[in-house]
């Protein structure tokens, strides 16, 4: 390219790309085709006069957030740095999942998400728990819990505390459940769903927009229905084909329910109901929970994923087809 053309090329790239001009305003101004300009923008690029980079934060890939996005139907996909994994395969997939990272990402996604007047839902989960704590702000809004407690006696420090910590943020009401998850028979979980302060919170389930839950693979410490559990009832649904737990529903690697008998003993939100919230966000990682978080998300019960990059490789490399797209909300098999 010449002076003048060079020239000519910059002046037409500063108008485009830094001015927000269309390609007919600056045919306009230079006295020349729209088409002309289209070729200037286009030999501009190719000669490096202009470059375009897409910049994200370090600790977040765009690229493997965009391709899980795309291949499970979802509506958000955010997918954060693993920590430090190691060179050696076997000793990566023992790498844990960073929950405070993971909460931390979680969180800002809830403040883009949410919007004044919504009623936020959460669910128990070590990384809801960590993503409360790291709000920074949210609109006016209503948070309701949508599971009992993992353990009574440390309320205060786990899904209680998020909805209060999140009702504070948002300058909101909060609807907490005082009662465990899981109950010995269902008999006793129906008669605590109509004790008062349950009841109320259940009555803010069908007016949930966007919910926060966790998801648990079928192993111990790393889902909480079974570490609740007894061995026997542990290998009962494990003979089932338990895969994946969320929220006290269990999942099977295809992404069906399974073992819907729990459900009827615990303090939760139906999977009928959660289907129904236009807005839910799973937050799960590490190479332990990949395949549980890709059964979930055959389930189509969740919108949006906040992942790290252990959990996304393996997702990614899944060949199975999934079941239906996530933004699919219907689902004949719920009642």
């Amino acid at each position: 390219m010449g002076p003048a053309e060079l020239m000519q090329a910059a002046a037409m790239a500063r108008r485009f790309y830094l001015e927000g001009k269309s390609k007919i305003q600056i045919a306009d101004e230079f006295g020349v085709s729209r088409f002309k300009v289209a070729r200037v923008l286009e030999t501009a690029l190719e000669h490096d006069l202009v470059r375009i980079e897409i910049r994200v934060p370090a600790e977040l890939d765009a690229e493997r957030s965009d391709a899980l996005r795309a291949k499970y139907g979802l509506r958000h996909a955010v997918v954060a740095e693993s920590p430090s994994a190691s060179a050696d395969p076997a000793e990566s997939a023992e790498t844990p999942a960073d929950p405070e990272n993971l909460g931390e990402v979680a969180a800002d996604l809830l403040g883009e998400l949410v919007t004044e007047g919504d009623v936020l839902g959460l669910a128990w989960g070590r990384s809801t728990i960590h993503m409360a704590t790291a709000l920074r702000g949210l609109p006016p809004c209503t948070v309701v819990q949508l599971t009992g407690v993992y353990d009574a006696g440390t309320a205060d420090r786990g899904s209680v505390e998020a909805v209060r910590r999140a009702a504070e943020v948002a300058g909101g009401e909060a609807h907490p459940i005082y009662a465990p998850m899981l109950l010995p028979d269902s008999a006793t979980a129906a008669a605590l769903r109509h004790q008062t302060g349950i009841a109320a919170a259940f009555e803010y389930f069908d007016k949930v927009t966007v919910a926060a839950v966790s998801i648990g693979s079928w192993e111990p410490g790393i889902s909480t229905v079974h570490d609740m559990l007894g061995t026997r009832e542990r290998a009962h649904y494990a003979s089932l084909g338990v895969a994946a737990e969320m929220s006290a529903h269990l999942f099977d690697a295809e992404g069906r329910r399974i073992g819907r008998d729990l459900g009827e003993r615990c303090i939760t939100v139906e999977a009928g109901r959660l289907r129904r919230v236009p807005e839910v966000v799973a937050i799960a990682g590490g190479r332990r929970k990949a395949a549980a978080i890709g059964a979930v998300l055959r389930s189509g019960l969740v919108t949006s994923l906040v992942t790290d990059t252990a959990a996304a490789e393996q997702l990614l490399a899944d060949r199975r087809p999934v079941r239906r797209p996530a933004l699919d909300r219907a689902d004949p098999d719920e009642s």
